[in-house]
């Protein structure tokens, strides 16, 4: 398979890319290598792809329209993994320009690089978020999510309508995954694992929102990993059903949203001892109120996503968390 995924020195796609790799496909890796957060961290994660002979790294944004059709036209791909992104539900609050250029613009542009490239499937990431304060647990792919409490998620849903309108109107099939707090080695600065382990680790307070009075799915990369490739090897095809557990959506394209989660909620301070536990070393915690745009609570249903692959992720937070702070000391103390 030749698979174009973009996002490819981020988090997520990084992965991806080693994974595709590794099982012998052809990959080119689109980013901006933007500054959203350290640069350094990105080509550190691009440098371990660009020594595969199969992997051909492209350095562009989805939302420049020109340079994308130019990337579709050389590439051909037999397939999408749509990553890229503008990430962070605080942050959209900040920068809402920025999630308008990267995550609607940009992927207008990917829907329609796919629709005249004859892709046979886009697999694309959308987010929890978009169940934003839904009290009703575990979150299933049949709620309504009418109400996002950010622009971010927001954003997300509105990925997914885009992607329902070109899977109706023009038979593409299209893969919407909803990821739960994804978390891992050579995991993103900004989020909770990372800022917690360096404050720790340095003796300073972390902020513990809500008073610690959270919970999250927090889904390991790898799972989340598995989850891409089982999907991404399984299009959706015309005429879902509500009665179809793989899609479970009444629509007449190719169209699927999925939950990726790791189902077994985890308490914000569990969290927070498993990293304590992993550094050998007590965390100065300093209680913050729930932040704009946040959620109490998150729980994934993977009944769908186990249906359609035979895949559940189950990976402990514990070991996770295990993985992640071995590669912080690795990657950052063994410099």
């Amino acid at each position: 398979m030749n698979v174009l995924v973009t996002g490819a020195a981020g988090f997520i796609g990084s992965h991806v890319c080693q994974r595709l790799l590794q099982r012998g496909d052809a990959v080119v890796g689109l980013d901006n290598l933007n500054d959203y957060y350290d640069v350094s961290l990105k080509q550190a994660r691009l440098s371990r792809l660009l020594s595969q002979h199969r992997f051909q790294f492209v350095q562009g944004d989805v939302a420049d329209r020109a340079g994308l059709e130019s990337v579709f036209a050389s590439v051909q791909p037999t397939s999408v993994v749509h990553l890229a992104a503008q990430a962070g539900v605080r942050y959209s609050i900040l920068n809402p320009a920025a999630y308008v250029d990267s995550n609607l613009v940009g992927f207008a542009n990917i829907l329609e690089g796919c629709r005249h490239g004859g892709v046979s499937h886009l697999l694309y990431a959308s987010s929890s978020s978009v169940y934003g304060g839904s009290r009703e647990l575990p979150f299933s792919e049949r709620h309504t999510v009418d109400c996002p409490v950010s622009f971010y998620a927001a954003t997300k849903k509105a990925n997914e309508l885009m992607a329902h309108s070109y899977s109706h109107l023009f038979g593409l099939p299209t893969s919407g995954l909803r990821f739960f707090t994804v978390y891992g080695p050579w995991g993103r600065p900004d989020m909770a694992l990372f800022l917690f382990t360096k404050a720790i680790k340095a003796g300073e307070p972390i902020d513990v929102f809500n008073g610690g009075a959270m919970t999250r799915d927090f889904t390991f990369i790898d799972d989340a990993v598995e989850a891409i490739i089982r999907v991404l090897d399984l299009p959706p095809v015309t005429g879902g059903s509500t009665d179809d557990p793989a899609t479970g959506l009444l629509s007449s394209g190719p169209y699927r949203i999925l939950n990726v989660g790791n189902g077994a909620p985890t308490s914000l301070l569990t969290y927070i001892e498993a990293i304590e536990a992993a550094l050998g070393k007590k965390a100065i915690q300093r209680l913050a109120p729930l932040q704009p745009g946040d959620v109490p609570s998150t729980s994934a249903d993977n009944s769908r996503l186990e249906a359609l692959t035979g895949f559940r992720p189950q990976t402990p937070v514990a070991h996770g968390v295990r993985q992640f702070v071995q590669w912080f000391e690795q990657h950052y103390d063994g410099r």
